[in-house]
């Protein structure tokens, strides 16, 4: 069959997708590069924010038309708001053939293959430890695999962070055994990926059992497995996203600064500057706490940039609430900020709460810090002219094709004509000549 696959959402759900699909070719089915070819379509959904669920519901809406036209499509729809809304979605979206929730993606191949051969309408839900060792296939096509890989080391959260469902739509939170995760880092590495991102709602939690109490400064099971992936010869960089800011501790923080293929970038996230705000967010730490990760991390990798998630207008944010996320954002200096405005997702613990700030004062406060991004992004490339980067070369940049494109390890996109003999996969030392909003451009320096 002919498989279409649509995607919402983090990063976890595009590798859950990428697992589904390799899971699927493996049994002779072939991934649909549009939705007109497709025997199938799948809609892997996000439930973190209510604009992403009605994205989704909108998209599968519109798929009746494909079904009146071919009763024998399949549609399906996966992921984290299927696991909350379960047969609900059945009945308020008939031309749907099947729900599949988070703790049962594994089982996605026999029951696409069950429905195709007998006709019925399926909502399956709820936790399946199975789905931890069942995710771990991936789906790279003959001269397309590319030099970058996922591997997904955790599921769900224990945070219960009060504005959001993970931990209802994704479960508790789990490890996968180390030999596990090692090997399929060593397969990926076989079929020529130098750069693996270790994905987790809270990756640093790794291996803790699910403890949300900090950890004692030299226990971090994390540094362990990023010490035993850096002796991996071919796999030249690591990244992971996303961890939270405690466990980032002092274990942790020498094996990264030890461990040069470790990039030196790191997403931490903050949600709010306000010690009030990060309070009602069940967020276990203070900005004081938050500020010494950073400086902990600045001081042995001076180099090292970072990344963070904020939310403006959370129930009870203060104007000078507000404030404090702002001139915290702006003293750490965050390369990429992803901002959200608050709304309340059905089931997390703020929604009992009043959306008390108007989406106006919402609005306007994203809107400040989207241009506060944009100045500090700005300068910050504009003092990389002259400067020597080292990239890890990915291949034809997707905007010019006369050059290529690569990454440093602070995560930084560099464009540049490529010099002969130059392979995707390998890492090059290039020099900035210029600056744009987003990327630098550069070239390789003559021996």
């Amino acid at each position: 069959m002919k498989i279409y696959l649509k995607t919402y959402g983090c990063q976890m759900n595009e590798r859950d997708s990428e697992a589904l699909a390799g899971m699927l070719t493996a049994r002779g089915h072939v991934i649909a590069s549009c939705e007109e070819e497709a025997d199938v379509m799948i809609f892997n959904t996000c439930s973190v924010r209510d604009q992403a669920e009605r994205k989704a519901v909108g998209k599968v809406e519109f798929m009746k038309k494909y079904k009146q036209r071919n009763p024998a499509l399949l549609i399906g729809i996966i992921g984290c708001m299927a696991e909350r809304r379960g047969a609900e979605l059945l009945a308020d979206l008939p031309h749907v053939d099947f729900v599949l929730g988070t703790g049962k993606l594994h089982t996605l191949p026999d029951l696409v293959e069950k429905l195709a051969s007998g006709r019925t309408r399926v909502a399956e839900t709820g936790p399946n430890p199975d789905v931890l060792t069942g995710m771990g296939a991936h789906f790279r096509p003959e001269g397309a695999g590319g030099v970058l890989g996922q591997i997904a080391i955790t599921r769900g959260c224990n945070r219960f962070c009060s504005y959001c469902i993970v931990p209802y739509v994704r479960g508790r939170e789990i490890s996968r055994a180390p030999e596990d995760i090692l090997e399929e880092a060593r397969t990926l590495t076989a079929d020529g990926v130098r750069e693996i991102l270790l994905l987790g709602q809270n990756v640093a939690a790794y291996g803790l059992k699910g403890s949300t109490a900090a950890p004692a400064p030299e226990d971090s099971p994390f540094a362990d497995l990023l010490a035993e992936l850096a002796k991996i010869s071919d796999l030249l960089r690591i990244r992971f996203t996303s961890p939270y800011p405690t466990y980032f501790n002092d274990r942790l923080i020498r094996t990264m600064a030890e461990n040069p293929k470790i990039c030196r970038n790191v997403h931490l996230p903050l949600q709010s500057g306000s010690d009030r705000i990060l309070k009602l967010m069940n967020r276990q730490y203070t900005s004081d706490i938050y500020r010494s990760i950073v400086a902990k991390l600045r001081a042995v990798m001076p180099e090292i940039t970072f990344s963070t998630d904020v939310i403006v207008g959370f129930p009870g944010e203060t104007e000078e609430d507000f404030l404090m996320t702002r001139d915290l954002m702006n003293e750490v200096g965050f390369d990429q900020s992803f901002i959200f405005k608050y709304s309340p997702r059905p089931g997390a613990r703020s929604a009992a709460e009043p959306d008390s700030v108007p989406q106006i004062v919402k609005e306007e406060r994203d809107q400040i810090l989207l241009a506060d991004l944009a100045e500090r992004t700005s300068l910050t490339m504009q003092e990389l002219i002259g400067t020597r980067q080292e990239v890890l070369v990915e291949g034809v940049s997707r905007r010019m094709e006369d050059r290529w494109t690569g990454r440093t390890g602070g995560n930084r996109t560099v464009h540049f004509p490529p010099p002969g003999g130059c392979r995707p996969g390998e890492l090059l030392t290039l020099r900035i000549l210029k600056a744009g909003k987003v990327s630098l451009y550069g070239e390789a320096e003559q021996a």
